[in-house]
């Protein structure tokens, strides 16, 4: 396993409605991307060459004193979910197949919160 990149920072919320209206109204940041609906939603800001996502309603993805989640872009999520398990890395959840990534979530030591992240395409 080799990372070759941050994929994104993303912070859980509650609320994806109060949320947007605060990235957006509030900071002035345009939506990206954004996947499903208000109730069980995830919208991506495009910064700097970086991605900030703000989500709610997805299991693995709890607001809370954690803070925000760290993804980092892997090659091949099959090579991470192997090394992690060589390591017995705690796993927050087995690897999640979406249309557009797969994704892996691990603890680090501390317990704070990491995905192993591979993006299908770079187009989109």
């Amino acid at each position: 396993m080799k990372i070759v990149g941050m994929a994104f920072v993303s912070y859980p919320v509650t609320d994806l409605s109060r949320a947007r209206r605060f990235y957006e109204e509030v900071l002035g940041l345009e939506p990206s991307r954004t996947f499903g609906d208000e109730m069980k939603g995830f919208v991506e800001y495009d910064v700097g060459g970086s991605t900030l996502g703000v989500g709610n309603g997805a299991e693995m993805f709890k607001p809370g004193a954690r803070g925000c989640v760290v993804a980092l872009e892997v090659d091949d999520i099959a090579a991470a979910y192997q090394r992690v398990k060589e390591h017995e890395v705690t796993l927050l959840f087995e690897t999640f197949r979406g249309p557009k990534c797969d994704m892996l979530g691990v603890a680090d030591p501390d317990g704070n919160s990491l995905l192993l992240h591979r993006r299908k395409s770079r187009a989109g």
